[in-house]
């Protein structure tokens, strides 16, 4: 019963072998990148909005330029995004145009004074 098995196995494992090394190296998507000059003195909360989701991307202090990464799962070739800039603080929330962006893009959201 082992011999069976052994014999059975072996061809089994030598075929998953062959298929792991028959595969095209994928090429790695580009990083896409935000670039927040935050100009106001309150912090940011910076979100994207795509598709109905708002997904945080991270926090832009005041008075600096912050780089925030856009996740790679929500570029697929030219994507539609919105930036939603959300002040720690305050109630008021403003969100940006639609921008066409495509992966390896780096945006720049200029965040004016008050």
């Amino acid at each position: 019963m082992r011999a069976s098995r052994r014999y059975f196995l072996m061809p089994v494992l030598m075929l998953l072998a062959a298929c792991m090394y028959s595969r095209a190296p994928q090429q790695p998507q580009q990083e896409t990148t935000l670039r927040v000059d935050n100009q106001a003195i309150a912090d940011m909360t910076i979100y994207v909005l795509s598709g109905g989701q708002r997904i945080r991307l991270g926090l832009a202090t005041g008075l600096k330029v912050s780089i925030l990464t856009i996740p790679s799962h929500l570029i697929f070739g030219p994507t539609p995004l919105r930036f939603l800039a959300d002040p720690i603080g305050s109630s008021r929330a403003p969100v940006s145009d639609e921008i066409t962006v495509s992966p390896g893009d780096i945006v720049t959201l200029t965040i004016p004074a008050q």
